[in-house]
């Protein structure tokens, strides 16, 4: 094993850090064009590079806050860009970075973190855990028929490339968080999806809703085909909405696009209804469900505390030997939660209280694969009531 160090990345170390990340996804390392696309998306002060002495590893973050189960909001370290390189894999390279990143974290006050993982096996070592899943879907554009007492929806407005790059962040913004895990978008995102819609293989439009009261709901999309004649995809890139009348509108756009065959899209929410929406519930098919958010509780106490319960009280065990701190009981009630030597109705691990904690799973359906241990069915009732919430966890935003 080699002699490896850990630090904070400079500024012009960025781009090497992002090329060691695609490398280690098999992509090509980025041209001058591409890196000036992007350069600013990158929060100074907030990467980690493992040195040998060239750069081997890395790993960094940027600055958000993360929708929390009873509408209130925390500090959230949104993780990206984690590579080691080919030649120093296994080697504890990115155990070390983990361990730096939390240490950074937890002396700024930073009480989460969140990544989307390219692997599913990798994180749950280091405390992460599937907080949030989503489900891609496809509709039959020719045969999916509105049922007739869908809303007819408001007023909509159609916007190019150009207007939608300049409006995103306002109309995401106009728009309210109301999902558990869902996250502020920060400037240092939008430079990343503004360069993926000009790359994109088809043109770029935005619908916009607007009800009553202003902006109540967005939907951007690409349509594309392989060659002239293959069938038309219209691929959702982004799909926000806060009011029935917005989704059931943009999916009245959505289907009024011609030259059409199938509309697809990606890691949507487990209950949004949108096969409600049609006389023929099977036009509307689930492609799969996958991981659509990794949390790590990087400080379990004023997690467990932020988020509102509502349900009988329960004491809860947490094993977390990558952050030892975080280890002891807990007792949960409407309350709010507080460390206890009282005995534990239920024991978890980190990377299991990371599932529980945002409402995404139950914990009776968690013990079922021996990921929760309870002292009887009570406990586990208790738990599931406590830790539910009203609508399904998602991210939605991709980092």
């Amino acid at each position: 094993m080699s002699d490896f160090s850990v630090r904070l990345l400079r500024s012009d170390e960025d781009r090497a850090a992002t090329d060691v990340f695609r490398r280690a996804l098999h992509v090509k390392e980025m041209t001058d064009e591409e890196w000036a696309a992007i350069a600013s998306s990158m929060q100074p002060d907030r990467g980690f590079g493992a040195f040998d002495p060239e750069l081997i590893g890395a790993v960094r973050s940027f600055d958000t806050e993360v929708t929390l189960p009873g509408g209130g909001t925390t500090p959230l370290a949104a993780v990206s860009l984690v590579g080691v390189r080919a030649d120093r894999t296994r080697r504890g390279v990115l155990t070390a970075l983990m361990r730096a990143q939390f240490e950074d974290l937890a002396d700024r006050g930073c009480p989460a973190a969140m990544l989307h993982a390219s692997e599913g096996a990798i994180y749950g070592r280091f405390g992460y855990g599937i907080a949030a899943r989503g489900k891609s879907i496809e509709v039959d554009r020719h045969r999916a028929r509105l049922r007739p007492e869908v809303p007819a929806g408001g007023e909509i407005s159609l916007l190019g490339l150009e207007d939608t790059i300049a409006q995103w962040p306002s109309l995401f913004d106009a728009l309210p968080r109301t999902r558990p895990g869902m996250i502020a978008r920060t400037p240092h995102l939008w430079p990343g999806y503004e360069r993926d819609v000009r790359r994109a293989n088809g043109p770029t439009a935005t619908a916009v809703h607007r009800g009553p009261d202003g902006v109540d709901g967005y939907v951007t999309y690409i349509v594309e085909r392989a060659h002239f004649g293959a069938p038309s995809i219209l691929k959702i890139l982004s799909f926000h909405h806060a009011s029935p009348d917005a989704f059931a509108g943009l999916w009245r756009h959505l289907l009024s696009v011609d030259l059409v065959d199938r509309i697809t899209a990606e890691k949507r929410p487990l209950d949004e209804p949108v096969e409600l929406l049609f006389a023929d519930l099977r036009q509307v098919t689930v492609q799969k469900i996958q991981d659509e958010g990794w949390l790590r509780l990087v400080d379990v106490a004023t997690m467990l505390d932020a988020r509102t319960y509502q349900g009988e009280p329960i004491v809860i065990e947490v094993r977390d030997p990558f952050l030892e701190h975080n280890s002891g009981r807990y007792r949960l009630s409407s309350d709010g939660a507080a460390r206890t030597t009282d005995p534990a109705d239920l024991a978890v691990d980190a990377d299991t209280l990371s599932m529980l904690y945002l409402g995404g799973w139950r914990a009776s359906d968690l013990a079922v694969a021996g990921r929760v241990r309870a002292t009887g069915e009570s406990a586990l009732d208790r738990a599931d009531q406590l830790f539910s919430t009203r609508v399904n966890s998602w991210c939605g935003t991709f980092f």
